[in-house]
């Protein structure tokens, strides 16, 4: 599977307890921090519900 790297670009303060816990769960704890994961459904469903938080880097 090909992996993809992902980086948070705003800030979670005032956002959803449910969209914290899907950041928390990418690995994403701090702005602008980057992590890898392998390009899944489940992955792909989190990048979905949290995407105006993060951006996709290649």
């Amino acid at each position: 599977m090909a992996t993809i790297k992902i980086k948070q670009t705003k800030s979670r303060i005032k956002c959803p307890a449910n969209q914290k816990r899907t950041l928390d769960a990418l690995g994403l704890k701090k702005m602008n921090q980057e992590v890898e994961h392998e390009a899944n459904a489940q992955i792909m469903g989190m990048i979905e519900k949290v995407k105006h938080l993060i951006t996709i880097v290649e």
